[in-house]
């Protein structure tokens, strides 16, 4: 049996890791570093489907900004994972990984994940306020 004290800090634990997650999903920051990565990782040469997904980003960055923080989070986190989908498809060699294009590669992987898990928590959780069948209004509650 656990005593109070371990209780305690397992709670606060618990609440610091979803307040992170939190504002992670409802900041307009990661979205636009995850479209600089993309745009940086297949401007040369070239590559015409990957460099659908910044436009995408950027446009989740400025629903963002205009306070439709929920819609904003569920598009960051439905591109990130389709991205990530996409960039996962990609091999490479081992000595390629470590690189600077793989490490960045990678960075820009992890950094899909971290919007996905942020982004669909706020997403799952957000409530809009004005409307009954929550169309209208995202305000994080």
């Amino acid at each position: 049996m656990a005593d109070k004290g371990t209780e305690k800090v397992q709670k606060e634990a618990k609440a610091s890791a979803i307040s992170y997650a939190r504002a992670w999903g409802e900041s307009p920051v990661p979205p636009a570093l995850l479209a600089t990565l993309i745009a940086a990782q297949h401007a040369r040469p070239p590559q015409f489907l990957p460099l659908l997904f910044p436009p995408a980003l950027l446009f989740s960055t400025y629903l963002n900004i205009n306070e439709y923080k929920i819609d904003a989070a569920g598009t960051s986190a439905a591109w990130s994972a389709l991205y990530l989908l996409l960039a996962r498809r990609r091999k490479h060699p081992l000595m390629q990984k470590w690189g600077t294009r793989g490490i960045i590669r990678g960075a820009t992987m992890g950094l899909c994940v971290a919007n996905l898990l942020g982004g669909g928590f706020v997403y799952a959780i957000g409530k809009r306020s004005n409307d009954a069948s929550g169309k209208d209004g995202a305000k994080i509650i």
